[in-house]
């Protein structure tokens, strides 16, 4: 595996966490048993308006669709989720992922994604998790599992006391609530699975993928 050549250009250097969440509504979290997709299913996105992507790391293939997004699609912004351990984060790195995303953030995980220079967006569930955070100076952050843990309803209660971060919701969000979710100040964008359904990637059916990362990236926010 080699690192891809984007992984150290300037636009990759000057991306913030802030900057991953407004580049379009929706962050599709795309889970890859087979590394062949990883290319076709980046470019329906981008076709579709959605630049940012985030590859699951819980595959085997996922390192490798990171790489070959990352060689393959410049226009793609990728990158990996599901970050649990320090050595996910360097492996990602390498393998040319432009952003990390967590479910939950540990004081190592923290210092290890902050190690590589790439903007991340650590998970939080809580005031507290957030507030811990934001000591750090992080204010942009992933909130999951965001209907499990209170959805709509609970971001609108520590918008007031925590103004300044923002989330990004993942975990239960899809076309029926995106727009609830991004309708909300402190939401910077969502993440769901839904624009990248298993069928459709298994069948290689990239238009259907299009179409909807097309309506996803009209959401308003």
């Amino acid at each position: 595996m080699n690192a891809a050549d984007n992984s150290n250009d300037a636009g990759a250097r000057d991306l913030t966490a802030a900057g991953v969440m407004d580049l379009a509504p929706v962050i599709p979290v795309v889970v890859l048993d087979d590394a062949d997709a990883a290319v076709p299913l980046a470019r329906a996105l981008v076709a579709g308006g959605l630049r940012a992507i985030e590859v699951t790391l819980r595959t085997p293939a996922a390192l490798e669709a990171i790489v070959r997004i990352a060689a393959e699609v410049p226009d793609a912004v990728v990158g990996a989720g599901t970050v649990v351990r320090p050595e996910d984060a360097e492996r990602s790195a390498a393998a040319g992922a432009r952003f990390l995303v967590s479910p939950g953030c540990t004081s190592r995980l923290q210092v290890a994604m902050a190690a590589t220079g790439l903007p991340f967006l650590p998970g939080v569930a809580t005031a507290s998790e957030a507030l811990a955070l934001m000591e750090d100076g992080i204010t942009a952050m992933k909130f999951f599992p965001a209907e499990a843990a209170g959805g709509i309803p609970y971001l609108k209660s520590i918008g007031g006391p925590l103004p300044r971060i923002r989330f990004c919701p993942t975990g239960g969000v899809g076309p029926g609530n995106a727009a609830d979710y991004l309708a909300l100040p402190n939401v910077g964008c969502v993440g769901g699975s839904w624009l990248t359904p298993a069928d459709a990637v298994r069948a290689g059916d990239w238009d259907r993928v299009r179409k909807l990362a097309a309506e996803a990236g009209a959401l308003p926010r």
